[in-house]
């Protein structure tokens, strides 16, 4: 019975990271979903990035005060001004146009789209020489090749869409009226095209934003207090832009309706919990891990989304979507390959110093041991030879 017990834990111990991630996503999905609601409801991006990043602020910042106080590095200039860049990247430019690209088009596109950060972020850290790349190695290639047809696949499904796939529960449902922009097809065309560019370079920013926070945990290395100070920078940065988009003052009116459940949703889940669950997850095993379950959104926002938003799928995007996730996982593929030989790499400095000790050691005993056959052979030498008598004469 012990036995059975201490397999069931461990085995529990091993399905924790795998459980977490999946949970994470469905959460994420959820998000793309609500958001998509709320913005077709008439919600503004700019007011929902501003509440969103509040509640993150919220939910992170006590633990960051409470978690982190002794271990919290001083604040430099330096370190400011990257926290500044960091929340104009990722809270501003990237949320702002991600949501105004899931507005134009739908939240399985977005998803897909998404996918693409993974090579954007290969591209940007070999630009900026954080990334070396020897085409004689077959996981540099590996990375090259999935690069390439990641981008392929961005370019297909934003220029080519193709005809409606139509799944066998899409029949009998009817598309609600509340949650739909109703358009002509040649401007539903233009908003398509203009969401699509909108989301690459939502994309490219929050590439950018995991490089530069890839620099800036190497000085920062409380990874709440500067996720807490990333949120608040970029709420303060989110007023500044909204004040200026959005002259309306009944834009920031918000009451207990989908809007408030957007903003906190996306603010708690998506930036709060979504970064602590992250974090533990990539100490155990590694951002590879963590990235690869990006697909798995997709496919649910998609079964999602064909349900409660009657949402159509193009042939286009699945082609695409298709190729972005053959991409996807031949990057992480050699992203894996090229962490287990810097591993390797490590851990061989060690191996060469115990084996040059060993041998040390073993030349010693070897030369001990040949003068020890030496003193033998030389006793043995000594006891064959025969004794002489000698003859002393008498006087």
């Amino acid at each position: 019975m012990e036995g059975s017990g201490c397999c069931c834990r461990s085995f529990l111990q091993r399905c924790k990271p795998y459980i977490a991630m999946v949970s994470l996503q469905f959460g994420y999905a959820g998000m793309n979903i609500i958001t998509k609601v709320s913005l077709n409801r008439g919600m503004s991006h700019y007011v929902l990035v501003v509440y969103r990043h509040a509640f993150a602020t919220a939910a992170i910042a006590p633990f960051a005060l409470v978690l982190e106080r002794k271990v919290r590095p001083k604040m430099t200039f330096l370190m400011f001004m990257q926290i500044f860049v960091l929340g104009l990247l990722g809270p501003v430019i990237d949320q702002n146009l991600y949501y105004a690209g899931l507005k134009f088009t739908s939240p399985t596109y977005s998803c897909a789209l998404s996918n693409m950060l993974p090579a954007m972020t290969f591209v940007m850290a070999v630009l900026c020489r954080m990334e070396k790349v020897d085409l004689r190695k077959v996981r540099c290639i590996a990375k090259v090749i999935g690069t390439i047809v990641t981008i392929a696949g961005a370019m297909l499904m934003t220029l080519y869409k193709g005809q409606v796939i139509n799944f066998f529960w899409t029949q009998y449902m009817h598309r609600p009226r509340d949650y739909a922009s109703v358009s002509p097809s040649d401007s539903a065309e233009k908003d398509w095209l203009k969401g699509s560019i909108l989301l690459i370079i939502a994309t490219l920013a929050w590439a950018s934003f995991f490089i530069l926070q890839a620099v800036a945990l190497r000085k920062y290395s409380a990874q709440l207090s500067l996720t807490a100070l990333v949120c608040f920078m970029g709420t303060l940065q989110s007023i500044a832009v909204t004040f200026v988009m959005e002259h309306k003052p009944s834009a920031w009116s918000i009451g207990w309706d989908m809007n408030l459940f957007a903003a906190a949703y996306a603010g708690i889940i998506s930036s709060g919990i979504a970064y602590y669950v992250q974090g533990i997850v990539m100490q155990k095993k590694g951002p590879v891990f963590v990235t690869a379950f990006s697909p798995l959104m997709m496919i649910i926002v998609a079964v999602m989304g064909s349900f409660i938003l009657a949402e159509k799928i193009y042939l286009g995007g699945v082609i695409g979507s298709i190729l972005i996730v053959a991409g996807l996982y031949s990057v992480l593929w050699g992203k894996h390959k090229e962490n287990r030989e810097k591993e390797a790499e490590i851990l061989m400095p060690e191996t060469t110093k115990g084996c040059t000790q060993n041998g040390r050691m073993q030349t010693v005993l070897e030369v001990v041991e040949e003068n020890d056959i030496e003193m033998q052979e030389d006793g043995a030498r000594k006891e064959s030879v025969p004794a002489v008598a000698i003859s002393v004469p008498k006087d």
